[in-house]
């Protein structure tokens, strides 16, 4: 079985066991809210982010005012998102550049998107696929994870797996696997310990069969 061949597979049980609509697991209101809201969750929980955000974007209403803010202030309100020196650096960064460079509207452009401090490809998918519908593949821990569970992937650097995705995966379905297979991630396949016994997937992932010895 190649590869696409697999990926098809994949798609269709997805799509049978979980919702096909677009879901975003972060909370915002604005355009570039999300756009920091994804920065703050990395390395950290959605859940967490969506507490914190919650009164972020209460007290910071615009872009202007993240400028204006202290860089202590800042850190101190987003602190338990974790790594907070760097990502309070990229908000006030980001909001400085989306305003001097794009004034003030959130680019739909990946290479315009990247320039921004703290956002990677991933962040700037997450980006176009909710705020500009634009397919995109998201490549996020357990997208990282399980793809390269199944064998769809032998990489292991979000960059290429993205790519390895776009290949195999049709364009329509780039927006919902990612969702897809976080809900995936959630319920069956968790980390350190999937519930193969109530997974779909057994017969074609190639780590159940390799952890198995099953050929």
């Amino acid at each position: 079985m190649t590869k696409k061949q697999k990926a098809k597979i994949v798609v269709e049980r997805l799509n049978e066991n979980y919702p096909t609509e677009i879901v975003c697991y972060l909370n915002y209101n604005k355009d570039y809210e999300l756009l920091f809201a994804t920065i703050l969750s990395a390395q950290c929980t959605d859940d967490r982010v969506n507490i914190v955000t919650k009164d972020l974007f209460e007290k910071y209403k615009s872009l202007e005012d993240y400028i204006d803010a202290p860089i202590e202030e800042l850190e101190k309100d987003i602190k338990s998102t974790g790594f907070y020196k760097n990502k309070a650096k990229s908000l006030k960064e980001s909001a400085f550049k989306l305003l001097t460079n794009f004034n003030g509207i959130l680019p739909s452009e990946i290479e315009e998107l990247i320039t921004l401090s703290g956002v990677g490809r991933k962040t700037a998918n997450v980006v176009r696929c909710h705020i500009f519908k634009i397919p995109s593949v998201v490549v996020d821990t357990h997208v990282k994870r399980i793809t390269n569970k199944l064998g769809l992937t032998t990489n292991t650097d979000p960059v290429k797996i993205e790519f390895d995705l776009m290949k195999i995966l049709p364009k329509k379905s780039w927006i919902a696997y990612n969702h897809q297979v976080i809900a995936h991630g959630r319920k069956i396949c968790k980390a350190p310990t999937p519930k193969c016994a109530t997974c779909f997937f057994t017969d074609i992932c190639t780590d159940y069969k390799k952890r198995n010895k099953i050929d």
